[in-house]
């Protein structure tokens, strides 16, 4: 059960426990992000009771100070206290205990609470409780920096340099969203004209925006991650004081009704716990997008590329064959060539030491025959057992799939698992298809890129040449609320090593015939503007199709995590190809659905060139 009392707690090193008689609530917050009084003893704590919850009290300073830097309200710990019926909102408290700085894991921001509670005595009853209006009674939150530690980029390399609990800096609200969050941590807070910029948990928590000032906003009304922009205006709707259940099925953009409840700070993310369920209003129309207009004219003035991650496919989960095959089909518009990447061996994830998925992307080749009339043809190679990542017995790999009545593999040669590609002259490739260093150290447990070159089936037109990847997983990555500054990027220095490898490769194409035809795309599981993709596109010689295809800035997503829209899934090409692109698109059928609506979590691509 996800509640305070089953956590492990942990607690910041104790001063010398001693006794301090506090002057007043904003004393014991302090105006940094650890208290001056951890770990002692205090006594006459002078309170309003705004807020309880199933787990203790929140009490507001019965005179708020006008220092913007210090909270004026505090977390009281204790069951007993929480189930007090003799203690009601409105009643001011006069309160000892011990001030402790609390969190669940080490990698999360400490929250200052007063355990051990006593009430000494109740003042008053029936006290007026006015929650502040954040954006009306406080500045709009910041729009672009979370910590002053982050040296200017939130999502900057090197990372995880220095530690909020260490450093413990001077809280700057009007300048850092973390330093904002915190110089109101406890306060009782309203949020106007709330929308939701992510999609809930399983827990129902739902990342917000208010009626402030924003910067990313998307046609959908999310919030687009860009360079050095994380969004921290945003904030998490956590789980009710009351008990009830906020919805699990709210979507990107959703309008809320007005959310009031107390800010707080639990698995790693400031949030705010509504005082009820948060309660969707109004949708955004259409609830589906339409399919792309980017449509294969058959010929080489029109030809079609696709990409799409398409989530632990295997044949046995014949729903989430036909979903991947309906959306290929009605939303992609059956493309000539398409990068698909997370496809499993034939019986998923049964590690019996089975690694060949025919059956896999024969099962989807079919029910896009039998959804849209359109044959393909498929190519990859069998990774070595237990050796790609992904769900441990998936063997998870990139494949393509092939109109072979539009376009073919140029003089088919496929490799094996251990064999590697190479640029010949002319330029052609040694295996096509084939993986790129796969002995190299930068794929240990991750998906080797597939190199391969095509030609159109009547003879016009250039060559083609496509690398699908799948870069290694952020998996170990911090929150950007956590202690880390900035916040670790796990398996960044992986997919770093991957790029550079990859970009190699390329480049040699490049160096034999530097008017080739060239298209890199799939799943790099890194946002553009950081240093692994940054990196690629530099060494590698290629564009970025976002900015060759002019997409706006804040259209570049096609997945959804936490309060961010962002890209994973990119679409790199050579200048020539660049030159000859004729549209690019986007298709958001999973980012704007419900969670148990999606059939994967990435958003498709389709691309259009004329490659004559």
């Amino acid at each position: 059960m996800k509640t305070t009392t089953s956590l492990l707690r942990w607690f910041a090193p104790a001063l010398l426990v001693a006794s301090a008689s506090a002057q007043s609530i904003a004393q014991i917050n302090g105006d940094r992000f650890l208290s001056p009084f951890s770990g002692k003893n205090v006594t006459n704590v002078t309170g309003i009771v705004t807020a309880k919850g199933p787990d203790g009290i929140w009490i507001r300073s019965v005179k708020p100070g006008c220092d913007k830097r210090v909270s004026d309200g505090l977390y009281v710990y204790g069951s007993a206290l929480a189930k007090n019926t003799s203690i009601s909102v409105g009643d001011v408290l006069v309160v000892d205990g011990k001030i402790s700085e609390y969190r669940s894991s080490k990698d999360y921001v400490y929250m200052v609470e007063l355990a051990s509670p006593k009430v000494a005595a109740i003042l008053a009853h029936g006290k007026k409780v006015d929650p502040i209006v954040i954006g009306k009674d406080t500045p709009s939150p910041p729009t672009k920096q979370y910590s002053g530690l982050d040296n200017g980029d939130v999502f900057g390399v090197p990372n995880n340099q220095s530690l909020i609990s260490v450093a413990n800096p001077k809280l700057e609200p009007d300048s850092y969203g973390m330093d904002f969050w915190e110089s109101l941590m406890g306060e009782l807070v309203t949020i106007e004209s709330p929308r939701a910029v992510g999609r809930p948990n399983q827990y129902g928590d739902t990342w917000i925006v208010g009626d402030w000032n924003t910067t990313g906003d998307n046609g959908r009304t999310g919030l687009t991650v860009s360079a050095g922009d994380g969004n921290p205006e945003a904030i998490i709707i956590g789980s009710p004081l009351d008990g009830s259940k906020n919805p699990t099925d709210t979507r990107l953009g959703d309008k809320l009704e007005t959310i009031t409840g107390v800010v707080y700070q639990a698995f790693g993310f400031y949030r705010i716990l509504p005082l009820t369920n948060i309660s969707v209003v109004e949708s955004v129309a259409p609830a589906l997008p339409p399919p792309t207009t980017l449509t294969s004219e058959g010929v080489c003035s029109g030809i079609t590329v696709g990409g799409y991650n398409i989530e632990n496919f295997y044949p046995g989960d014949t729903a989430h064959v036909q979903a991947v095959a309906k959306h290929i089909v009605d939303y992609m518009r059956t493309p000539d060539l398409i990068a698909v990447q997370e496809i499993q061996d034939n019986n998923g994830e049964t590690d019996d030491g089975t690694v060949s998925a025919d059956e896999s992307l024969t099962a989807l080749t079919t029910a896009i025959q039998s959804l849209g009339g359109v044959a393909y043809n498929y190519t990859y190679i069998s990774p070595l057992n237990d050796e790609s990542g992904g769900a441990p017995g998936g063997n998870i790999r990139v494949a393509y799939l092939y109109r072979a009545d539009v376009i073919q593999l140029r003089g088919a040669n496929p490799g094996t698992a251990t064999d590697a590609n190479e640029v010949l002259p002319s330029p052609e490739l040694k295996y096509n298809p084939g993986f790129i260093d796969p002995s190299n150290e930068a794929w240990t447990n991750s998906r080797k890129p597939l190199a391969a070159a095509w030609e159109l089936a009547d003879g016009s037109g250039k060559a083609l040449f496509t690398v699908n990847v799948h870069f290694g997983s952020k998996g170990g990555s911090s929150s950007l609320h956590g202690d880390a500054r900035p916040p670790v990027n796990g398996g960044v220095d992986d997919r770093q090593a991957q790029a550079e490898v990859t970009a190699s490769f390329i480049a040699d194409i490049l160096a034999a015939d530097p008017s080739a035809y060239i298209v890199t795309l799939g799943d790099f599981n890194e946002f553009a503007f950081v240093d692994p993709i940054a990196a690629f596109a530099s060494l590698s010689g290629l564009e970025d199709l976002d900015v060759a295809a002019g997409i706006a800035p804040s259209e570049r997503y096609t997945y959804l995590y936490d309060m961010n829209s962002q890209e994973l899934d990119h679409v790199f090409v050579s200048p020539a190809l660049a030159a000859a692109t004729t549209g690019f698109e986007h298709i958001h059928v999973n980012t704007w659905v419900a969670y148990d609506d999606m059939t994967s979590d990435h958003d498709p691509s389709v691309a259009k060139f004329d490659i004559c």
